[in-house]
């Protein structure tokens, strides 16, 4: 019951910011969205940094759930790389209230650390965390291709990712489109990596199949 509870709170937390932004958050906000008194928000979390600080890893924690990219019909992951790494991105932009809310959350931690270095830290660390993870999937794309190249094509394309993230759930930019901004953005790091090497640049690939969800 402990870890149910202490997992309620922490969505409840998730909700309250995406809707309020981090300086809304009110420790009795949380309580109330979780139904849960404040003297147990504050057993499990101590304060309000504590609650901010672990927030972020449940909202970092859950979005690793829902865009792990799920077994192929023989039974492992996607065999082409690059159907591996669009699928991996593309499954952050998905029109669903649980991907919506931790977008949302993300962009007003991300927002919020520009006043809070102790947080800066911690979401600085999240962030590394994703774009090594990116790295390795260009990494299967171009096993022979430096670190240091790899590293900065993961980190423009989780910047452009989490811009077009907020673009969408702004209204400002439709679904499909930035689904196909992604798309297009891979191929161009692909050919910067072909590029560097030396190697003839890979002709343009016919799409990946989409998952059901991103038709």
């Amino acid at each position: 019951m402990t870890t149910e509870r202490r997992t309620a709170i922490l969505e409840a937390a998730a909700r309250v910011i995406a809707r309020h932004g981090v300086r809304g958050l009110r420790v009795a906000d949380v309580a109330a969205e979780a139904g849960v008194s404040t003297a147990l928000v504050y057993y499990h979390f101590k304060d309000r940094s504590g609650i901010l600080r672990h927030a972020l890893a449940f909202i970092g924690d859950r979005a690793d759930r829902y865009t792990a990219v799920e077994d192929d019909a023989a039974g492992g992951p996607p065999a082409d790389p690059r159907q591996l790494l669009e699928r991996t991105m593309l499954l952050e932009f998905q029109d669903l209230p649980e991907v919506r809310e931790n977008s949302t959350a993300w962009g007003e931690l991300r927002a919020h650390t520009v006043f809070d270095p102790e947080l800066r830290e911690e979401l600085a660390a999240a962030g590394a965390a994703w774009a090594a993870e990116v790295a390795g999937l260009l990494g299967g794309l171009r096993p022979g291709a430096p670190a240091a190249d790899l590293t900065a094509a993961a980190e423009r394309l989780t910047a452009l990712l989490e811009g077009l993230s907020m673009r969408w759930l702004s209204g400002l930019l439709p679904l499909w489109h930035a689904r196909e901004l992604v798309r297009e953005a891979i191929g161009v790091e692909i050919g910067r990596l072909d590029r560097a090497a030396g190697s003839p640049a890979e002709s343009p690939a016919r799409p990946a199949p989409a998952l059901p969800f991103l038709n």
